[in-house]
């Protein structure tokens, strides 16, 4: 096994992008990864999509090949493949592609992540989105993926002590951050009287704790780390890359305030990568629902099971503190088209770990962590990036 770089990244404009195709914005954004690593397209060997649900949204599958063909990179007649995984897809496609390059099976790739969601009505949305829970023992019998969070939510305050307010400071954090981000869904900021004051969703969850449906692509460039320099001045090595899985349905889960299968991929993440979570100074962490959030924190390894909402009301957590999570905004700022969640963290930690991330950048980051779930915590991904001196 090889080591692995990061040669180059790419991402569209996250929102309601209703003027613009599914294959447009999967276009521009791998068309900006390949052009910022200063590959040519003949360099390439393969292309990864991960893509949760183009069937259901845009009538369209066998997406891989379509966005290749657009691209006008068909005549190359390498692989093109679409990888699922529920709003890990992203994620899961980049750990595929890395393994690939890894192996020696494949020099450079291209890993893409898009989804287009705000095409259809809100109530369809919400039926596709809820297709990642266990519909025989979840869904059919009324629940949703927002009542789900919401169970998590009420056993963590019990078991925990965790307060409303606890989770609710993620998301002003998030709309903090996003705020400077411009290819945000929002770039307004919130106040914790907003969250609190907010229409309930599912109790204790308000509309304001939870992420937004929104279109977007995003992109990487991989390639083999000994020649990173050929391409660019600061290679990033993916130091670890770790995919944990666990029940489908909450029911089955031994605790439903532990996501057990980002506590296995992050544990083993750690020790592929030879560091501490202590040593990681800059995350992207999955907060779908901020409950989500705080609970990835704890089961990451940043803090105690109890101990994160504390932290967050401490003002222990954001930029310019020891752990400056979710600069981009989080999904609950940045966005989150589900297939491009997953990408759309790395190309984050890759610009902060270039110091190329302007008003949210954090100073002197030389190591990074990103995290994506898929469903409840079906499937989880961590991947540790490392910038090369």
């Amino acid at each position: 096994m090889r080591e692995v770089a990061i040669l180059g990244v790419g991402q569209t404009q996250f929102g309601e992008l209703w003027d613009r195709s599914f294959r447009e914005i999967g276009i521009e954004a791998g068309f900006q990864a390949l052009e910022s690593s200063k590959l040519s397209s003949r360099d390439l060997s393969a292309l990864y999509i991960g893509n949760m649900a183009s069937g259901a949204f845009i009538d369209q599958e066998h997406v891989a090949p379509l966005v290749l063909d657009y691209s006008g990179l068909s005549g190359h007649h390498f692989p093109s493949v679409r990888v699922e995984a529920g709003e890990a897809s992203g994620a899961v496609a980049l750990a595929q592609a890395y393994l690939a390059v890894a192996s020696g099976e494949y020099d450079f790739v291209v890993v893409g992540g898009a989804e287009k969601m705000t095409d259809v009505p809100e109530d369809r949305g919400s039926a596709i989105s809820s297709s990642t829970m266990d519909q025989e023992w979840e869904r059919v019998f009324g629940a949703s993926m927002p009542a789900l969070w919401a169970l998590a939510a009420r056993r963590h305050m019990i078991d925990h002590g965790t307060k409303r307010e606890h989770f609710a400071r993620l998301s002003v954090l998030d709309h903090e951050n996003g705020s400077k981000n411009p290819l945000a869904h929002y770039r307004n900021k919130i106040t914790l009287e907003q969250v609190l004051g907010a229409n309930a969703v599912a109790e204790p969850l308000g509309m304001l704790d939870c992420a937004p449906s929104s279109d977007g692509a995003a992109a990487v460039v991989l390639g083999p780390l000994d020649r990173a320099r050929k391409f660019t001045d600061t290679p990033i090595r993916i130091a670890a890359s770790q995919i944990a899985t666990d029940t489908m349905a909450l029911m089955h889960r031994r605790d439903i305030t532990t996501l057990d299968s980002t506590v296995l991929a992050a544990k083993r993440a750690f020790q592929r990568a030879k560091l501490q979570p202590s040593q990681i100074p800059l995350a992207e962490i999955h907060d779908s629902y901020s409950i989500a959030g705080l609970m990835a924190l704890e089961d990451l390894g940043f803090y105690q099971k109890g101990e994160a909402g504390k932290a967050l009301a401490n003002g222990e957590v954001g930029i310019g503190t020891r752990l400056a999570i979710n600069t981009s905004g989080g999904l609950k700022a940045q966005g989150q088209p589900f297939g491009a969640v997953g990408i759309a963290q790395v190309v984050e930690i890759v610009r902060q770990l270039r110091g190329e991330a302007g008003a949210r950048q954090v100073s002197g980051a030389t190591v990074g962590l990103a995290h994506n779930v898929g469903g409840t915590g079906a499937t989880s991904v961590v991947h540790i990036l490392e910038r090369v001196n």
